[in-house]
């Protein structure tokens, strides 16, 4: 397990920007105790259907505010009123912001202290997104709009929850650029590929052929794309068309939890029953694919320096890429304008010439 300082990435631990951690599927009012970023965290849903997100430990006598099961605060069916939730050792309850709003042996002014940290939220696409910044600013870009989750051709996806990996995320931001490992992981032919670094974008266009998602000799192709350092999008042509979500978050320094999940464009609208079970189908197909990768990565040692060759892809362009997220804001820039615009890989076609080519 190698951590954020021996890849020499910058000063803070752990990166800026928006960060999926939780499924919207299984958030109820029942709060969850979740671990991101080396702090623990509860979350939960309010009785409006907020999603919170607030540090875990109440600052009265630091009990955790959502590792209790017998508390009659708990019991009572008392720990979440309103979009707040109550303490299980004195009941002290905290709003959404953080901030005490009740103590019920109290009526007096509560001390300035009492509060705990409100993490900034968001519920989108089946998934609950937290922005983090360790200069505690505001988000500086947006999350992905997804404009296939309302159009009513295509199955929306189920999240696959694929728990805590055992490694940093460097490891996994490096695929972007890593042409040269298609081939042998998954079967890839690969006729055209090239990288573009825009700002907190970062993308990937390749095409070819593929042995697992693709139907006997037909063409595949991918536009696939980072925003910011944790949310990965990829745009497939194959079997099916489709549009693949990956996203990863770091619970420890060197440690990831990740998600996959996959939507299929189907030949009907509304989809059937039929469309949905092909689609389901179609998504265990990619994430196979995919547990190629994990397989090398779980057993991988860390690629804290990579002996490259020009053939092998961007890989260095990447890396300074991703360094903005671990640097100070007011460093990203400098750091964009190093790799800014597109990136080719010696001995294949860029996706501009591909495309005159044919």
């Amino acid at each position: 397990m190698a951590t954020t300082s021996e890849y020499g990435l910058g000063p803070h631990t752990y990166p800026r920007g928006w960060f999926m951690i939780g499924e919207s599927e299984t958030l109820m009012q029942s709060p969850q105790s979740v671990r991101f970023f080396g702090r623990d965290m509860v979350l939960y849903r309010g009785e409006s259907g907020r999603v919170v997100l607030l540090d875990a430990y109440c600052p009265h006598m630091g009990a955790h505010l959502g590792k209790n099961t017998t508390s009659y605060v708990v019991r009572d069916g008392h720990q979440v009123e309103g979009d707040s939730i109550r303490c299980p050792f004195h009941a002290w309850r905290f709003g959404p912001d953080g901030k005490v709003d009740d103590i019920p042996y109290f009526d007096g002014t509560p001390p300035e202290a009492a509060c705990v940290r409100s993490w900034t939220v968001a519920e989108r696409y089946g998934c609950i997104w937290t922005w983090h910044d360790a200069e505690n600013g505001e988000p500086d870009y947006d999350l992905p709009v997804i404009a296939e989750w309302d159009d009513a051709a295509w199955v929306r996806w189920r999240i696959d929850s694929l728990g805590e990996l055992p490694f940093h995320p460097q490891e996994l931001v490096d695929n972007i650029a890593d042409v040269r490992h298609l081939g042998p992981i998954h079967g890839s032919t690969v006729d055209y590929f090239e990288n573009e670094f825009d700002g907190h974008i970062a993308i990937q266009r390749q095409g070819g052929g593929h042995r697992t998602l693709v139907d006997g000799a037909g063409g595949f192709s991918t536009d696939t794309w980072y925003t910011g350092p944790g949310i990965l999008q990829c745009r497939m042509t194959g079997a099916f068309k489709t549009h693949m979500l990956i996203c990863h978050t770091p619970v420890e320094d060197g440690v990831t939890r990740a998600w996959h999940a996959l939507m299929v464009e189907s030949k009907n609208t509304p989809v059937r029953e039929p469309d949905i079970a092909a689609a389901r189908a179609y998504q265990a197909t990619s994430l196979a694919a995919f547990a190629q990768d994990f397989e090398l990565w779980a057993t991988k040692r860390a690629a804290l320096k990579v002996l490259q060759i020009p053939a092998d892809g961007p890989l260095g362009a990447a890396r300074r890429w991703y360094k903005q997220f671990y640097n100070a804001r007011a460093d990203a820039k400098s750091l964009q304008d190093r790799v800014r615009g597109i990136h080719t890989v010696s001995g294949l076609p860029g996706a501009q010439r591909a495309a005159a080519a044919e």
